[in-house]
């Protein structure tokens, strides 16, 4: 097995990344209150739940040993939720994972009750990471795309320093439309 080296520059990105989905976790705090809230794979890092003490928190994953709520496919319907279950879905560094990722956006929308928001992020300017496959990066403009049903009310890009056009992460909050 060929051993990777991790540059230093991965280093830094993955540290910017992590302050900024703090950030983003903090300003969605800050603005909304939940009553019920879908953490989506929250397992390798603390999830939703620092920042919604109050909410009534499930999970999701796709790995059967995560010991999360819902054991499923986010790129598929997941029957075990009901339609509009949820006032918020926080997907943070999922979507790059996922096979399908506007099928993974549709579910989402499916178990959001209307005007419900999602919390997501995903890396634009960061290398090959785990758990794999890591299939995807998205635009500025991919986001726009594969966010088309839902009402955007923030999507920022993380600088890239030096770098113009090619930020490191992305974030989005966003109301499911009617």
């Amino acid at each position: 097995m060929t051993e990777i080296t991790v540059s230093q520059m991965d280093v830094e990105h993955l540290l910017a990344l992590r302050e900024n989905v703090t950030a983003l976790m903090r300003r969605a705090a800050d603005r909304f209150t939940p009553g019920r809230l879908l953490d989506v794979a929250p397992q390798v890092h603390a999830g939703a739940r620092p920042y919604f003490p109050a909410a009534l928190i499930d999970t999701l994953d796709i790995d059967p040993a995560s010991g999360c709520t819902y054991i499923g496919d986010l790129c598929e319907r997941n029957d075990a939720i009901p339609d509009q279950a949820y006032d918020m879905v926080v997907c943070t560094e999922v979507l790059e994972h996922v096979l399908r990722p506007s099928d993974a956006v549709r579910e989402i929308r499916r178990i959001l009750r209307p005007g419900g928001f999602l919390v997501a992020s995903a890396p634009f300017n960061f290398r090959i990471h785990g758990p794999l496959p890591d299939c995807w990066r998205f635009t500025e403009h991919g986001w726009r795309a594969l966010l088309a049903d839902f009402e955007i009310l923030e999507l920022e890009g993380l600088p890239t320093p030096g770098r113009e056009l090619m930020p490191i992460h992305y974030t989005v909050i966003a109301r499911r439309a009617g």
